[in-house]
């Protein structure tokens, strides 16, 4: 865990003061904005069903509803940009899978999209922190800690901090979702060949990356933390303390944000063709 312990002599619920505190608000938010990195990044197509053999006779054409519409024309394909001139296209599609404009505001504020979403998906895949890609999704305000009966507890306005971002997360369109994937999945398949190993494949990734969320124990209540040498707090549950650092960054995020970026995760898992998680 990486964020700063609360000084001697700062006020109990007070802000926690020092440039050291940034490395962990930029973890946190970064782990904060998965659920929508990976909804609009890591969908995949359907599964095609096998081709059935030709019948011996044509079938009968079934008559149209009196008040059925023609079904609409599909759009031309218009060709994608090279990987390095793609942010406009990806702005242009992911921007609108969320009615809360928080999403396309995070999105016109840094470049190379596909690759910081991609790399990020990687990280916590391997249960490591996403703060480096998506740094550029930090949080106001900092985190603080309360005291209570000689105990040190995460405090409720550190938790708020994250309370926009899980609505983005929850907000999500996962069919225009779906669809924005498929436009985009060439320049996925491009930006992931350029960090992964040979063989691998980025839905075996995304599998991993969703499972390992998922598989967080969020706690009911208050997230109880612990001095430690230095600068940081540790969690006081063992069991907490020893999951990922990806893990310990959604847990940071708050029990009702936890939860709510889990909901979607799950909700995602069940709809999509993902090969079975491996770690």
């Amino acid at each position: 865990m990486s964020d700063p312990q609360q000084p001697q002599g700062t006020p109990t619920g007070a802000p926690v003061p020092g440039p050291s505190r940034k490395p962990i608000v930029l973890a946190m938010a970064a782990l904060a904005v998965l659920g929508a990195g990976l909804l609009w990044f890591a969908l995949r197509d359907k599964p095609r069903l096998p081709e059935s053999v030709a019948p011996s006779s044509p079938p009968v054409a079934a008559a149209p509803a009196p008040d059925a519409q023609p079904a609409a024309p599909t759009p031309p394909t218009v060709p994608l940009p090279p990987l390095g001139q793609s942010d406009a296209r990806v702005r242009e599609l992911v921007g609108p899978l969320s009615p809360i404009p928080e999403l396309a505001k995070w999105l016109a504020s840094t470049e190379d999209l596909v690759r910081r979403f991609t790399t990020a998906a990687g990280n916590i895949a391997e249960g490591e922190s996403p703060r480096a890609a998506l740094s550029f999704m930090a949080p106001v305000g900092t985190f603080q800690v309360v005291e209570r009966e000689g105990h040190t507890f995460i405090a409720p306005e550190s938790y708020a901090r994250y309370d926009g971002v899980s609505r983005v997360v929850g907000s999500l369109d996962t069919q225009a979702s779906v669809r924005a994937y498929q436009t985009l999945e060439p320049l996925i398949d491009t930006a992931y060949k350029e960090i992964s190993r040979p063989g691998q494949r980025f839905e075996q990734t995304l599998a991993n990356a969703i499972q390992r969320l998922l598989d967080t124990p969020v706690p009911e209540g208050e997230l109880e933390v612990v001095d430690t040498p230095g600068v940081n707090y540790a969690y006081a549950a063992p069991e907490l303390e020893q999951l990922s650092a990806a893990q310990k960054h959604l847990l940071r995020m708050g029990p009702a944000n936890a939860r709510a970026i889990q909901t979607k995760l799950r909700e995602l898992q069940g709809a999509l063709a993902l090969p079975r998680a491996s770690r």
